[in-house]
């Protein structure tokens, strides 16, 4: 099953890797017996379907999670490997979507207000008086 990402991009299945192993948790005997937890892989830097650009972007934003260009999502919420299928690529499609959104806009350079650094004086002003009368008279 083909992963959408979004109008413009969708994964095929064919670049989709999946492993499957023990899920840790709740399940009494059954979790012993079934492999529920689900790892998906995709291979970003050998991708068919991206743009020179969408694969820089995806490189350089999700490069902490990334081994030799490939993103893995591992899910074991659930005890049915269906379920935790269904989780892991609703993740990576999340993570793709993420790594792929513009930029927001990039935040003004302010200064605080005059009467917020009068009223930031005035606490510590008080604070420190505060603080030198609970010395005891012989600190001085």
């Amino acid at each position: 099953m083909d992963l959408e990402i979004s109008t413009e991009l969708t994964i095929p299945a064919s670049e989709i890797g999946w492993r499957f192993s023990r899920s840790s948790g709740p399940g009494g005997q059954h979790v012993n017996t079934s492999d529920s937890r689900v790892q998906l892989s995709w291979n970003i830097a050998d991708s068919l379907v991206l743009t020179h650009s969408q694969r820089m972007r995806l490189l350089e934003r999700l490069d902490r999670r990334l081994v030799s260009g490939v993103v893995t999502v591992a899910a074991s919420e659930h005890r049915s490997q269906l379920r935790n299928r269904e989780i892991a690529l609703r993740k990576l499609a999340d993570l793709v979507a993420d790594a792929l959104a513009p930029d927001g806009p990039r935040r003004r350079a302010t200064k605080p207000t005059r009467g917020s650094g009068r009223r930031w004086l005035a606490v510590k002003e008080q604070r420190s008086a505060t603080k030198q009368q609970r010395r005891s008279p012989s600190d001085d």
